[in-house]
């Protein structure tokens, strides 16, 4: 019996390496915040998007909503030129088009889910539409992920049950979204975080890499 009908993936740092540098953009956004409240905010460690909207919520108290507004698309216009400039230097990992067509050819769905922009993904992987049935980047999500939201319109749009669905990342993110939405969660090596810290937060499959997480699924006979 077919444990998975669908398999969702984070795409930075689990189908491609994409050199964002998250401190670079926080400093560009603390910097950025300095000109609305006179002193230079520090993050406690929150997610960069979420940061922003703290940030903005802070300046429309203080300034009014009316600067809140304009510091938090100055804030965004920032984090796109950042991710567009890093996804010119990006590559796709090599297995990722493989991987995708052996998914194809079993008859199990893939999907895409993405706290990144379009334009930067398909910098990075142009045909990507074409290789999967499900693409929701930041600007087409609800919510974006940890929020499960997020993974459950993909599951939608695959018309797959959360309990029939893995949900594949490089970030421990990609692991809580996958708990919260219903999915298993398997987590890959290919950016920050280890196997070992990867099981730690609960995750039901590791592996080094995508490419290597299919053949063990496929080895286990859960596809």
């Amino acid at each position: 019996m077919r444990r998975f009908d669908a398999l969702i993936f984070d795409f930075d740092g689990t189908l491609a390496n994409v050199p964002l540098d998250f401190d670079l953009m926080r400093t560009k956004i603390a910097a950025l915040a300095e000109g609305f409240l006179a002193v230079r905010p520090e993050t406690d460690g929150q997610p960069i998007l979420e940061w922003i909207d703290e940030l903005a919520a802070e300046i429309a108290g203080h300034e009014g909503r009316d600067a809140g507004k304009e510091f938090h698309c100055r804030a965004r216009l920032t984090i796109t030129a950042t991710e567009i400039d890093a996804a010119r230097q990006g590559e796709l990992f090599e297995f990722t088009r493989p991987m995708l067509e052996t998914l194809r050819e079993r008859g199990v769905a893939a999907g895409v889910i993405t706290r990144n922009i379009t334009p930067a993904v398909l910098e990075v992987f142009p045909d990507l539409p074409g290789h999967v049935g499900a693409f929701i980047p930041r600007e087409d999500a609800v919510r974006v992920k940890p929020d499960p939201e997020h993974l459950h319109q993909a599951l939608r749009l695959l018309g797959v049950r959360p309990g029939r669905a893995l949900m594949v990342g490089d970030h421990l993110m990609d692991i809580e979204t996958g708990h919260r939405a219903g999915t298993a969660s398997a987590g890959v090596a290919t950016g920050r975080i280890s196997e070992a810290a990867f099981r730690e937060a609960g995750a039901e499959f590791t592996a080094p890499h995508a490419g290597e997480l299919l053949k063990r699924l496929l080895r286990d006979n859960l596809l």
